[in-house]
């Protein structure tokens, strides 16, 4: 790496070529304690040997495209953490909206993945460690953003932004998200979840229509109704509304 992004006096950057995982990365450098890897340390790496998301499902990871992990050391209760995942997706939306061209579509997807127009262009991965006594002792926002490769077989339909005619250079999107992420994460301290849960909400694909969320061992259908202020899926299923606070979303044909 030749080119040191300008970012926020917030963030402390550490660049790196190639790792296993930005999040192992981070989640390392995190347990070193707060004085080697302050709140706002960003791992950034130009590939991953084993990237993943959710489920530990494998992300796809050749150079050209974007990962990083932002650690975090919050003062907050360990069921409030969740909450940073949304957070994320305001602040990617916003930023993949100012380096593309006017007139790009970017949705966010309940729980955690970005789309251009009706495919996936970024994932987030949120890990959380508490102190042993319900508080966070450090959060590992990790994140994925497509701008040259995306991966042709995936559980949901991908693309990359080239792929969308747009092309950003890695640097720009992440300062780009940095300065996005700073302003959201603010409102979010200083003004709690609400704000951050409408404007996701504004972003959302898919609200009154009908979904099927997958489970481990089992699936279930209902209309997208809302976003609770936890953070969690209401489905409205033959009248009656339904919290989902974890599982994968896919859009019924309609």
């Amino acid at each position: 790496m030749t080119q040191i992004p300008n970012l926020p006096v917030a963030y402390n950057l550490v660049q790196m070529e190639t790792v296993d995982s930005t999040n192992e990365e981070a989640k390392k450098l995190a347990k070193l304690g707060e004085l080697k890897a302050p709140d706002g340390t960003l791992v950034w790496a130009l590939s991953q040997t084993k990237g993943r998301g959710r489920s530990n499902k494998k992300w796809h990871s050749p150079k050209g495209n974007l990962y990083f992990s932002l650690i975090l050391r919050p003062d907050i209760c360990l069921n409030s953490a969740a909450q940073l995942s949304f957070v994320t997706a305001v602040a990617l939306c916003g930023a993949i909206g100012e380096v593309c061209e006017p007139g790009i579509e970017v949705y966010c997807k309940w729980p955690n993945d970005i789309l251009l127009y009706d495919r996936k262009v970024a994932g987030i991965l949120l890990e959380t460690e508490g102190d042993g006594h319900n508080k966070v002792k450090f959060v590992i926002i990790g994140a994925g953003v497509n701008l040259a490769h995306f991966p042709e077989i995936s559980d949901f339909p991908a693309t990359s932004l080239v792929e969308e005619g747009q092309a950003v250079p890695d640097i720009k999107m992440l300062e780009a998200f940095t300065r996005h992420f700073m302003d959201w994460a603010n409102r979010w301290v200083d003004d709690g979840f609400e704000h951050i849960r409408l404007e996701w909400k504004r972003l959302a694909k898919g609200i009154g229509k009908e979904v099927q969320v997958n489970h481990a061992n089992h699936s279930e259908k209902g209309v997208f109704v809302d976003l609770d202020p936890n953070g969690a899926l209401i489905l409205e299923q033959s009248g009656q509304m339904k919290l989902i606070s974890a599982g994968s979303m896919v859009f019924c044909p309609t």
